[in-house]
């Protein structure tokens, strides 16, 4: 915890004027002089920019930029007031958020303890400035582990009898720590169309294939079966329609006939947690704009 607190404390030193905007609207010329105008006009020096088009001719058009201005905790809601003009002109879709800005982060787990630990410990190295703020499980396993991190440990049992009643009590924690976004740490429950209404582009899960490929149950099984060459995992926001939501991130290994299902699951494991941290420390840093049922990623 000390560690991670060290970096912490590095990072809004280091970061205490930066922000970031970003920016959806209908492409047309002018937009890229207009901000940036704007932002040279509130003493702003852009750091980094990233934009892109899906149609120069009548398409949506996307930006991120990250600058550095004097103060900006201070002055970020004037500034957010003075932009409203400029968004109304373009019909821009936008928010303004400080690099300091902490998200606060849920994590959902049941037995398989990968994906969990990796998350922990990207956070403990200053790898995901969040903070974690709780950890919720339908099972006990995991509790010692998440503690040892001084991160408080949820048990909600969770049956077909007791699902409603499960999440209730899993959004209620929700709102109490008033949590930014949920991963979805190989939670092995399917959540219900109301908890993802609750939390819309805030619930982020790691599918244990390259999506749209062996969806269903026993995937590793499924490719064994079919003696793939590669294998993968994917990271996606979570939707009402089972893991077809928008894709941050996926990545592949190639493997052979030598590998049995054993040996799947294990590399399987390897490529998930490295996706599901990738997914998340773009979130984090603001880097994903959803369009429709596909992602913007300015990596």
């Amino acid at each position: 915890m000390y560690f991670q607190q060290k970096h912490v404390q590095k990072f809004m030193d280091k970061y205490k004027d930066r922000a970031r905007l970003l920016i959806s609207c209908p492409d047309q010329p002018g937009i890229v002089a207009t901000v940036t105008t704007f932002l040279y006009e509130q003493g702003a020096n852009i750091v980094e920019s990233s934009q892109y088009s899906t149609d120069p001719e009548g398409g949506t058009f996307f930006l991120r930029i990250e600058f550095d201005a004097p103060n900006i905790s201070e002055r970020k809601e004037a500034i957010e007031e003075k932009f409203v003009t400029i968004a109304q002109q373009f019909e821009m879709k936008w928010r303004l958020s400080l690099h300091t800005h902490m998200k606060k982060v849920a994590i959902f787990v049941s037995k398989e303890e990968h994906c969990l630990l990796e998350l922990l410990w990207e956070w403990q190295a200053g790898e995901l400035l969040a903070d974690f703020a709780l950890v919720i499980s339908n099972h006990e396993h995991m509790r010692e582990i998440v503690e040892s991190f001084g991160i408080p440990y949820y048990y909600i049992p969770v049956t077909k009898e007791t699902k409603q009643e499960a999440e209730e009590k899993q959004i209620q924690l929700l709102k109490e720590y008033d949590i930014d976004v949920i991963v979805l740490a190989r939670y092995m429950q399917i959540l219900s169309p109301h908890f993802v209404a609750t939390f819309p582009a805030q619930i982020i899960n790691i599918h244990h294939s390259f999506l749209p490929a062996f969806i269903g149950a026993r995937p590793y099984e499924q490719a064994y079966r079919r003696g793939v060459k590669l294998i993968g995992a994917t990271s996606h926001y979570v939707t009402d329609d089972l893991d077809e939501g928008p894709i941050i991130e996926q990545d592949v290994e190639r493997v052979d006939h030598k590998h049995h299902v054993e040996d799947l699951k294990r590399i399987g494991r390897m490529i998930e947690k490295t996706v599901l941290v990738r997914a998340l420390k773009w979130h984090l840093e603001d880097r994903v704009i959803i369009h429709e049922n596909k992602t913007i990623v300015f990596r």
